[in-house]
């Protein structure tokens, strides 16, 4: 399947998410903050990158804004709990695949995912 990025600052999303795509059949990386995921792209090739928006170091909007200029093919997928994040995110049509809104189910999230890999170049 895909190797999946996850950056996401909160443990317990961050495990469930990870568990989630696993059982799912995808291997997955994770970090707790944008500056680890810049390392993390640089070192290894995702598949596609799972990112929450608000986090330390680096927030998810910035994230995707230097992802999608280094990984122009890396499909991003973003979370958020926050409504006024959601409308920050939605400003980056263009350069993510969708957004995800906390909390969400084991099922949102992998056909999420799943749709954001079926529409790679």
């Amino acid at each position: 399947m895909a190797h999946i990025l996850i950056a996401e600052d909160d443990e317990a999303v961050r495990s469930f998410v990870a568990r989630a795509l696993q059982h799912h059949g995808h291997t997955t990386h994770t970090v707790a903050d944008g500056g680890a995921a810049v390392r993390a792209l640089q070192t290894a090739k995702f598949d596609l990158l799972l990112t929450d928006i608000v986090m330390p170091v680096m927030d998810g909007v910035a994230l995707a804004l230097k992802a999608s200029a280094d990984y122009p093919h890396l499909p991003i997928v973003m979370m958020t709990g926050y409504a006024s994040e959601y409308k920050r995110a939605h400003n980056l049509e263009s350069l993510i695949h969708d957004v995800i809104n906390k909390p969400f189910s084991l099922t949102d999230i992998c056909t999420a995912v799943d749709q954001a890999l079926d529409h790679r170049p």
